[in-house]
């Protein structure tokens, strides 16, 4: 039940700029005492009278408050109520003595003439004409941010991105969202085609208007990327898809619409490939489209272009290396050194096992003892430490190597190249479109490129499927490496993620603890899966291993909801691994669904180069402080505080997804698979998850949910054209 109050704004506690989010203090007639007020309301002045409408809550810690669904603004009514609102810093230019004297001349109407005769203000002492221009522009400012708030909450439409569209359009705010609120999608990330929907319809925007359809269109292309990883969708899915969106909306309406994006380069529409079956015709989000295109012509001119390496050097370099690091290359690995320091695009693949580490090592040592200039890179953070420690020589992310720069784009581009005459990149799998192309900007044309990675692994969490369309070409230098070493044989780990990638069940390993590095706990029943696993992790793993279960045990599982998905697996984790101390104070704090504690183990979920903390990074709690609303978290030595609005940038890490772990590697994993997950459940991700584990793996699961993931080898496949047009480009260009 909505309660209806006026209050007078007593103090702001607290303001988010971003999304206008307050909690006030204030008093009002129908309620006794001093009452706290939260929600959407932007920016509101002590002094101020406001009308709320909302429902009281109890908060655990902060009590009684109401929680703000709508509100309307009143001006101050006294002369005291103006002179605190004028006072409050709200307005620039306007301190506590300068508004006493602008209430003493004009009286509680002192705010209507900053409405209508703000010049009238040159007659006060202390406001000079330059002094003037800020006071008008701050105030003018600060009323149209509440009259977009006001006007967000009058249509019944949740105000929380008030900050952002006022950045966007400023003044125009209202009259923009009037014309067309279905803009905000494309210029605004976060507010997606169903916000803008809500908003349109209580505009009383058509159903089949024209601004409707095309913001669906466009939605349907860019969720389908984001969620599946597609650069484009064939024409028949993609009106199928937004026909069943739109229920209702004539089919002819809906491929006008499509024409139309055409027309003003939202969208490209390519020709079908020859006999393919109506329909088929691939649609791109202009950008995606770009792309493709550049990506292939890009890396054409980089591989062409001459930079030769002599063979003859490179003979001799070789023996010299090997000595150096102390081993002896394989035939096939010695092939792959070659071929890797002699052509200028080259591509490593292969499994665990197959010495893609080793050769990596090789490469970087010829090139370097042939007196080049080598980067290396990875993807994430994780991947880039791991790619250091296994080479002996310093990696970053490519990110860092490229230098982020705060408008999105890189530093380091089209415009201002790297200065380096090699760049190896490994976990080369998780690159999407969009990072590749950046890279090919960076990179001068008398640049190396060396990419390493398992191409049996799951793609990319963004979309494109780069390192396997690479490969699919057929036009880059590659080495496919398939022998497994001797030591590697001896890890069931190791044999079982081949047998995997072939489509075999697992063998159980025929040794006991500690000696064994493989188990398959055969149960299907999620409620059990996840009684075994939390056993496991928090007593078998320690007690026959050694291992701690905080630090050294991951638990790695497809899906986030369900008896065994990250979300109540972290729970459950939680509580026995690091369960609240009895009578402790100031050790947890809570956001939304997200409980933290000191000592949790958590996961960041997306860059922030300010922080220098990157998306997929571990870490673990290391100060909480409830009152103040802060958190430290430990990044493997860089400590990294939070503020209770940041937390939405963090999760519990004691189980995460499949796709969240790539590049990592944990000494121990365990992993859920049951056919709960069938939805999820395909080779490359059980293949994916078993190749984190370096020391121990443990699945927990059926074999009917194993034998599921094994025959689905097609549910990840991704529309993308980036092989036929790196081939064509190959082609078209060496004919000239």
């Amino acid at each position: 039940m909505y309660n209806t109050l006026t209050v007078e704004i007593q103090s702001v506690v607290f303001l988010n700029e971003d999304n206008g989010y307050t909690i006030l203090r204030g008093r009002s007639k129908e309620e006794p005492g001093t009452l706290t007020l939260v929600g959407t309301m932007g920016r509101l002045t002590p002094g101020e009278t406001v009308e709320v409408s909302g429902e009281w809550k109890t908060h655990p810690k902060f009590g009684r408050q109401l929680e703000v669904a709508s509100f309307t603004q009143a001006r101050p009514a006294t002369e005291n109520g103006v002179i605190k609102f004028l006072a409050s810093s709200a307005i620039k230019g306007i301190g506590p003595a300068i508004a006493e004297r602008m209430v003493e001349q004009f009286g509680v109407e002192v705010l209507d003439v900053l409405d209508t005769e703000p010049e009238k203000l040159i007659k006060i002492r202390g406001i000079s004409k330059s002094k003037l221009v800020d006071i008008v522009e701050s105030w003018n400012k600060q009323r149209e941010v509440k009259n977009l708030i006001i006007f967000l909450h009058s249509h019944e439409v949740p105000p929380t991105y008030a900050g952002k569209i006022f950045h966007l359009y400023g003044a125009q705010s209202v009259r923009k969202l009037e014309e067309n609120p279905y803009e905000l999608t494309y210029h605004i990330r976060g507010v997606g085609f169903r916000t803008a929907d809500t908003m349109a319809l209580k505009l009383g925007f058509p159903s089949d208007c024209h601004q409707r359809i095309e913001a669906a269109i466009v939605y349907t292309l860019f969720t389908t990327s984001e969620r599946q990883g597609h650069l484009f969708l064939p024409k028949a899915k993609l009106l199928d898809e937004v026909a069943r969106m739109l229920d209702g909306v004539a089919f002819e309406r809906i491929e006008t619409g499509l024409e139309a994006l055409a027309e003003i380069k939202r969208v490209q529409i390519e020709p079908a490939e020859p006999d393919a079956a109506e329909g088929s015709e691939p649609v791109y989000l202009w950008h995606h489209y770009r792309y493709e295109r550049e990506s292939a012509s890009r890396l054409y001119e980089l591989a062409s272009h001459p930079r030769p390496v002599s063979k003859a050097k490179i003979e001799i370099a070789l023996p010299e290396v090997e000595q150096r690091l102390g081993f002896i290359l394989s035939q096939e690995q010695r092939e792959a050194v070659f071929e890797a320091c002699v052509n200028k695009a080259f591509i490593i693949t292969g499994g665990p096992g197959t010495g893609k580490t080793t050769i990596t090592r090789a490469v970087v040592g010829t090139l370097k003892e042939l007196g080049l200039k080598v980067k290396l890179a990875a993807p994430t953070g994780r991947a880039a430490k791991r790619m250091s420690e296994a080479t002996g020589e310093p990696a970053q992310t490519i990110h860092r190597l490229l230098q982020f720069a705060p408008d999105g784009g890189f530093q380091y581009n089209e415009e201002k190249k790297l200065r380096t005459q090699v760049l190896v990149v490994d976990e080369a799998s998780m690159l999407d479109a969009q990072l590749f192309l950046s890279v090919l900007r960076a990179l001068p044309l008398t640049c190396r490129l060396v990419l390493v990675g398992d191409v049996n692994q799951l793609p990319s969490v963004g979309p494109g499927n780069v390192l396997g369309d690479l490969l699919n070409s057929g036009a880059i230098a590659s080495a496919r490496l398939t022998h497994i070493f001797r030591q590697a044989q001896e890890s069931f780990i190791v044999v079982n993620a081949h047998r995997i990638n072939a489509g075999q069940l697992p063998r159980q390993s025929p040794y006991q603890p500690p000696q064994a590095d493989f188990f398959w706990v055969n149960q299907d029943d999620p409620e059990r899966v996840r009684d075994i696993i939390v056993e496991t992790v928090c007593e078998r793993i320690p007690q026959r291993y050694g291992l701690d279960p905080m630090r050294q045990v991951q638990v790695l599982t497809p899906m986030h909801k369900g008896e065994v998905g990250t979300q109540e697996l972290n729970k459950v984790l939680q509580e026995r691994l690091n369960p609240r101390p009895a009578m402790a104070r100031n050790v947890e704090i809570r956001r939304g669904n997200l409980l933290l504690r000191v000592g949790d183990r958590v996961l960041q979920l997306r860059n922030n180069y300010d922080k220098e903390v990157f998306n997929g990074d571990l870490g673990w709690v290391e100060e909480v402080d409830s009152e103040a609303g802060e958190v430290a978290v430990d990044f493997e030595g860089n400590l990294v505080h939070y503020e209770t609005s940041e937390l939405d940038d963090l999760t519990l890490a004691y189980a995460v997804s499949v796709h969240k772990s790539q590049g990592s590697e944990y000494p121990a994993i365990v992993v859920p698979v049951v056919t709960q997950h069938f939805i999820m459940l395909q080779r490359n991700l059980i293949y994916t998850a078993l190749t984190r584990a370096r020391d121990l793996a443990v699945i927990v699961g059926s074999e009917r949910a194993m034998t599921i993931g094994l025959k689905n080898t097609t549910a990840g496949r991704r529309y993308t054209r980036l092989a036929p047009r790196i081939a064509e480009a190959f082609e078209t260009r060496s004919d000239k």
